[in-house]
């Protein structure tokens, strides 16, 4: 009687640690990391034009600017992110990588690095990163990317100039994947706005 009344309770117990795991753990999620997307562009065979080296860094962002979160404004002023979906880096490590990318390729400036580099450098890009998102334009999703730039020359620390860049790309449709895809494109058209820009200042100190 003792032996089944024990097993009675085992089992019971056993019942009640099996409900209790499945109320208290939550499902995982799935989560689907996303690079920043780029299009391929020649490299200069050219020497570089220009004799200073820059500092590019990481641009200042807000809280959730700064994070790996896709952001989406879905309407008025209500931020959010998509579920289920990140940046394979922070928001502003992306775009930081993607201007230094830029400046290799284009190849007129002989050294390019980041703060985390402890190189040489005449010149160093400051930014904020006031918008990197998705909003929508007459119910369309459109990548929107606002970058106030300041460039200073580090021998005196003398602004040379500021910028505030916007690009706007619609994306093909609502889908993460095409929002991802816009965002690539907006990176590019920003990259190379912001190397023209600082290429013409760097030109005032040769």
């Amino acid at each position: 009687m003792n032996l089944r009344h024990s097993l009675s309770r085992l089992a019971l117990f056993g019942l009640f640690a099996t409900l209790a795991a499945c109320s208290i753990l939550p499902e995982s999620e799935t989560l689907r990391i996303y690079l920043l997307p780029t299009t391929p562009t020649p490299q200069q065979a050219s020497t570089p034009a220009l004799q200073h080296a820059l500092r590019i860094n990481t641009p200042q962002a807000s809280r959730i600017l700064s994070s790996q979160r896709i952001a989406v404004v879905p309407q008025g002023n209500q931020i959010s992110a998509y579920q289920g979906a990140r940046w394979s880096d922070a928001a502003p490590v992306l775009l930081r990588d993607r201007l230094i990318e830029a400046f290799q390729r284009d190849g007129r400036m002989p050294s390019v690095s980041n703060e985390d580099i402890n190189l040489y450098a005449d010149l160093s890009l400051h930014s904020d990163l006031r918008a990197f998102q998705t909003v929508y334009v007459d119910d369309k999703p459109v990548v929107v990317i606002t970058l106030d730039a300041r460039l200073v020359n580090r021998n005196d620390q003398h602004t040379l100039a500021n910028h505030r860049f916007e690009v706007r790309q619609p994306s093909a449709d609502p889908s993460v994947e095409s929002v991802v895809e816009a965002f690539g494109k907006a990176s590019d058209q920003l990259s190379g706005e912001i190397l023209e820009w600082t290429l013409s200042h760097a030109r005032t100190l040769q």
